[in-house]
């Protein structure tokens, strides 16, 4: 457990900005992005004009703390945020998100002359990247990675490969996952947490195509006698890198979670409309019963998923563990998405199906939240786990 001081959020951030900067950003999605979405989507084209517009904003400082000079954003405005934005395009808040990860691991567990050197420069967009965990031979095992830094004098020399790293084709910065001591038992005792920028030794090997979460970049790359100062080594101390990670990633599971919401959504919304305007047998189809059943469960998920998402966000706010919340807004948001987005196909019919409409997008986005920041199955177990830990006999 931390407190709130190791926190992004707080009292910098008030109920007024929440509502200026919501009211910004769909303003901005509206005017900006929907037009264009399904032309870079189906191009795969890095959306390079509306990275630069998300950093006029400040979203990619927007959970870092004010004295950083973040937005100091509570988590919850910030899962709002990204639910609001993944309506339009799932993919945009993705490369703002995994980028807030790799602050959030430097804040909250970095040395103080770590944050005054890195998260000015995250919260400007200056430094973009990412958190760099998964190998070819490794995703959900982390303890298995083989990625290796040695300590040479003032620096470390590392070695290995990353793969499915968002950000790491087109950004510049990385939180690394990486073996200090491989001989180390228990296994995450001998893991450490590197900040690395991009130079020598570092080389993108290949920007991995995709079903869907199309745009964003989501690369593989090599380290080669790869050499990082060991200021750089979050925290200061080896050893810790596993712990750091997984405190991150209730902040990823979070995101996952309100970009479910948000795609959920938007499926539930464009079923919707769509079921006033189609008709079948002389009357719209939504005053068919079959209809009726599917919008009904698509907004039950919908709220439910929002409000367990929202629940973890303001647990993460408060400071406490929460796992086990994230893992459970993570896992029903994301699965609802999933059965939205087929329900919508299902709703629309062969025009669900068309690449014309948005449907077939969410169709495809989808099945990447019940996979991205720990597989559903690990979330069930975290969630079994902790409901067992907290409620001992």
């Amino acid at each position: 457990m931390t407190s709130d001081s190791d926190r992004p959020g707080g009292e910098a951030f008030s109920e007024d900005d929440e509502r200026q900067m919501l009211g910004a950003i769909e303003r901005w999605l509206e005017r900006e992005v929907r037009p264009q979405v399904r032309a870079l989507e189906h191009a795969d084209a890095y959306p390079t004009e509306m990275v630069g517009q998300m950093q006029a904003f400040g979203l990619f400082g927007a959970t870092i703390a004010p004295e950083y000079g973040g937005l100091g954003m509570p988590t919850l405005t910030y899962a709002r945020i990204v639910a609001r934005m993944s309506e339009v395009w799932m993919s945009l808040p993705g490369v703002f998100s995994s980028h807030l990860m790799m602050a959030a691991a430097v804040q909250r567990f970095g040395t103080e002359a770590q944050k005054r050197s890195f998260l000015p420069r995250f919260a400007s967009g200056e430094l973009r990247g990412g958190l760099a965990l998964t190998e070819p031979d490794c995703g959900t095992d982390l303890q298995a990675i083989r990625t290796r830094a040695v300590r040479d004098g003032d620096q470390y020399v590392i070695n290995g490969s990353k793969t499915w790293i968002t950000n790491s084709v087109e950004g510049s910065c990385l939180a690394l996952l990486v073996k200090t001591d491989p001989s180390a038992e228990p296994r995450h005792r001998g893991m450490s947490l590197f900040v690395v920028e991009k130079g020598k030794g570092f080389h993108v090997t290949r920007r991995l195509e995709k079903l869907g979460y199309k745009g964003i970049d989501t690369g593989a790359f090599v380290l080669e006698d790869f050499r990082v100062p060991a200021s750089n080594l979050i925290g200061g101390e080896e050893g810790h890198g596993f712990h750091h990670t997984v405190a991150g990633l209730e902040l990823g599971r979070i995101n996952i979670a309100a970009r479910g919401v948000g795609l959920a959504k938007a499926a539930l919304d464009d079923s919707v409309r769509y079921a006033q305007q189609r008709k079948t047998f002389g009357k719209p189809i939504g005053q068919h019963q079959a209809i009726q059943l599917k919008l009904a469960e698509m907004a039950t998920r919908c709220e439910a998923a929002r409000l367990l998402t929202e629940a973890a966000a303001r647990a993460y706010d408060r400071g406490e563990r929460c796992d086990m919340e994230a893992g459970m807004a993570k896992y029903f948001a994301s699965e609802a998405a999933l059965e939205n987005s087929i329900e919508a196909m299902r709703i629309h019919g062969a025009y669900g199906y068309s690449k014309e409409f948005p449907v077939e997008r969410y169709f495809r986005d989808a099945p990447l939240l019940c996979i991205g920041e720990g597989t559903n199955e690990i979330q069930r177990i975290i969630i079994a786990r902790q409901l067992l830990a907290r409620n001992p006999v």
